[in-house]
């Protein structure tokens, strides 16, 4: 794997973890004052000179605010602090506080309609519970609202929105963006997003052992085409097929050969005839699954779209007993649904949070977590689908997504995705990666299609979507 540092999504414990072992190696109040700085040249360079209010909570992320309402003031802007309270004595910020000679304001909804620019440096990303209704009410009434971390009122861990707080225009973090600036809903509430480096040192960023990326390539490398590539090398991906909706098979099984499949194949039973005028590049097999499991080459199955409930319990423990690779979803998360464990074996799964709820029981604010725990439960990769995609793995990493565009919520793009990751699965990668730079292609195909496409169309793009993929990630 290459150097995916710069992709890891701290939360706001591990955040508060790196600042205490950062204060073993260099003072807190540079971090601080770097911090601040970042965010009034940020502030610079979005707007034009006018007057500043910073709301300045009583810790680290108001001594951030109390350094950038200094540095715009050296800078001959019209700054005024206004404090929900005083930093504790003798912490950085109140070192902060202290260097701070401009004009103190009432902390009131007046002076906020008075500043054309609010810095919101109240809380930060540890906020878990909903600001109170002042501070709401303030927020709410700011002309242009810049937030150092993370908006008051959005979790930085979960992306959460803990009140009926307003959208930031600007959001200035520090080290790295964390889970709340990328995770619905509160993420895009979030405004331009910088990251500014203020000298943390990497090495203790390392020794956190974050489990959480944003998804990218980088965090995943997709094989590429070499001189001796065969239809084999490339990987075989075979789909169980049944009578009622072959739709959704096609979708799937052009996904597949569209992403770079060397061979896909359905198996049909006494449902081939519905298959054979497809695709000339698709191979329709009538033979029983347990004949067509003895080609010890297809080892990657696709199980789920178009399937009745009975014909996924005919075919999904069958593939289980074969140790095969199973990607498992629509009709097999369906036949799962009152019983979870029935999943266990397979490989990776695939639900919209519709079919996560009834799997595993609505996901609450922390989706996160919930995707985590479901992946623990069945030993197997988790796709929490949504705008914002969690890949989950049983061993704790996760990835977040949001590398796509809102045109893929069409039918069948999930069958199209699964035929995706059933390429990456049989093109040799690991099972999460798989799923991780699965989920990357069909976003990147989706954005390549424009506005009000159809699962179909996606498939003209995945081939262009594949070798960006293999390209950023080099």
């Amino acid at each position: 794997m290459m150097n995916d540092q710069h992709l890891l999504l701290p939360n706001p414990d591990e955040c508060h973890a790196l600042d205490i072992q950062a204060s073993k190696a260099m003072p807190i109040s540079q971090l601080m004052a770097n911090a601040g700085w970042a965010v009034a040249r940020a502030v610079r360079r979005r707007f034009r000179p006018g007057r500043v209010l910073v709301l300045c909570g009583p810790g680290n992320n108001g001594g951030d605010g109390y350094v950038a309402a200094r540095v715009l003031a050296e800078a001959g802007w019209p700054v005024a602090v206004a404090a929900l309270g005083p930093p504790q004595e003798g912490s950085a910020a109140a070192m902060a506080a202290n260097r701070w000679f401009g004009p103190m304001v009432p902390f009131s909804v007046d002076e906020v309609k008075r500043a054309d620019i609010v810095i919101d440096a109240i809380f930060g990303a540890g906020l878990s519970r909903a600001p109170g209704a002042q501070i709401v009410d303030m927020l709410r009434a700011a002309r242009h609202l810049v937030a150092i971390d993370m908006p008051t009122g959005i979790s930085g861990g979960t992306g959460a929105v803990l009140a009926d707080v307003p959208s930031a225009a600007l959001t200035v973090t520090f080290v790295r963006r964390k889970p709340g600036h990328i995770l619905t809903p509160g993420g895009p509430m979030c405004g331009d997003v910088i990251c500014a480096d203020i000298g943390m040192p990497e090495a203790l960023v390392k020794e956190q052992g974050i489990r959480t990326w944003h998804n990218e390539p980088g965090l995943w490398h997709v094989p590429d085409m070499a001189a001796f590539s065969h239809k084999y090398s490339r990987g075989a991906v075979s789909l169980c097929a049944g009578g009622a909706m072959p739709g959704a098979a096609r979708l799937a099984a052009a996904g597949a050969r569209a992403s770079g499949a060397g061979l896909v194949r359905i198996s049909a039973g006494n449902n081939a005839a519905a298959y054979k005028l497809g695709a000339p590049g698709l191979i329709v097999d009538d033979a029983p699954l347990e004949t067509l499991l003895k080609d010890d080459r297809r080892r990657v199955w696709i199980c789920g779209p178009g399937l009745t409930a009975d014909e996924v319990a005919a075919s999904l423990p069958v593939l289980i007993a074969a140790d095969r690779t199973v990607l498992a979803d629509a009709g097999a998360l369906g036949w799962a649904s009152e019983n979870p464990d029935r999943l266990r074996g397979v490989a990776a799964i695939t639900p919209h949070i519709g079919e996560f709820s009834r799997l595993f029981g609505k996901p609450g604010d922390d989706r996160l977590k919930a995707a985590r725990d479901a992946a623990r439960q069945i030993n197997a990769v988790v796709v929490m689908k949504g705008a914002d995609t969690i890949i989950a793995s049983p061993d704790g990493r996760a990835a977040i997504n949001d590398h796509a565009s809102p045109a893929l919520a069409t039918a069948g793009s999930g069958d199209t995705l699964a035929g995706i990751i059933g390429t990456m699965l049989a093109a040799g990668m690991p099972v999460w990666e798989a799923c991780c730079a699965g989920v990357w292609i069909h976003g990147e195909a989706g954005l390549r299609a424009g506005d009000w496409p159809i699962a179909e169309d996606l498939d003209r793009f995945l081939g262009a979507a594949r070798d960006k993929a293999v390209r950023l990630g080099l």
